[in-house]
Order: C-alpha cells, then structure tokens, then sequence
C-alpha cells in the first residue's frame, strides 16, 4: 500500500472529519483520480516531439498514456481536426497516491524560487489543477537525455463539496501551498 494511503486510511480522514463534523464515513472527501495532461503543439510539425513527450510521461506516471487529439480544426494553428496534439495519463488507486507523493515530496521543491501553490486554483466543486512549466523536476527524467521541455498540467480531483474541504484534504496530504496574503514569483 502506498504511504499516503496508508496516511489517509489512519489519519487523514479522521482529521478532516472531525475539522467539519463529518458523521457519514462516506461523506469525508477522499482522492478520486489524478489526470496528468501534456499539451504538445508543435507534434502538428514533428511526430518525435510528441513520441519523446507520451515516453516521458509513462517514466513519471508508471502508465501509458493516452494520445489525445484535436476535436476541431484550428486554420490560425494550422490544426486539422483528429491530428495528434497531446498525451494524457489518468491515475487511480495507488499510483495515484504514489504519483502525489512524488509530487509533493520531491518535484515541487526541485522547482527553482518555489514559494507554494496558489491556494485558489481550485474549480468551485472540490479539484485543484496546477501547471508545470517542465517535465525535468521529477527524478525519473534525466535531464542530458531530452531534447525538448513540455509542461504538464495536473488536475487532483477529490469528492469534497466545496473548495474549503478539498484545501484542507489536500494540506493534510502535505501539497505546500502559499500563505495567504504572499505573492507568487514574479509578479
């Protein structure tokens, strides 16, 4: 069993029971999937960018992943409806509690001035999406071997009610956020 699920089974759960006076164990929010999505643009010029992004993608998933394609055409792109623009991993059970962990514990501190995740990227209904500008903070790539960067985004989707539960979930699981009031990098 991974750690964090073992974490959430023991812990986790009775705490943010207990923080909204949960009484129906089947109303305490838990994990429902991770999607990782990579959005490949220029695989409409070069199939091998495409390739190199779905391999690195299965190394930091432990999936295949799926192709994604265009739904509609795009003339201003030069995109055809059906061509080939992406790849996407969904992660349940535990992978995806051993994804979050990798996650939180080794490549968001490998990202360079990290001051937390913005603690309003969440949707209205309980799941939090964030971007990573590239594929080299998890250790499983190796960075003299890529040719080219990709980010991804990652879309944590829990069965919280609202926002409120499903930032406490998420704190409890250990995703660093940023205190309210402090200012993203750059900005």
């Amino acid at each position: 069993m991974a750690r964090l699920q073992e974490q959430y089974r023991n812990e986790i759960k009775k705490a943010v029971a207990a923080k909204f006076g949960l009484d129906n164990p089947m109303a305490i929010p838990r994990l429902s999937k991770i999607v990782v999505n990579m959005g490949v643009g220029k695989a409409t010029q070069d199939k091998t960018v495409l390739e190199s992004a779905a391999e690195s993608l299965g190394k930091i998933s432990g999936q295949k992943p799926a192709i994604t394609k265009a739904k509609v055409s795009v003339s201003g792109f030069r995109l055809r409806e059906g061509n080939e623009i992406g790849c996407k991993v969904t992660l349940r059970g535990s992978r995806m509690y051993e994804f979050l962990d990798r996650l939180v514990a080794i490549a968001l501190p490998r990202i360079r001035d990290f001051r937390g995740l913005n603690p309003d990227s969440f949707d209205g209904h309980g799941n939090y999406s964030l971007g990573l500008a590239e594929q080299v903070v998890f250790p499983e790539i190796d960075a003299d071997r890529i040719h080219h960067t990709h980010g991804m985004d990652v879309t944590i989707v829990t069965t919280a009610s609202n926002d409120d539960q499903a930032r406490e979930l998420l704190r409890l699981f250990g995703v660093p956020f940023r205190q309210p009031g402090a200012r993203a990098a750059g900005k």
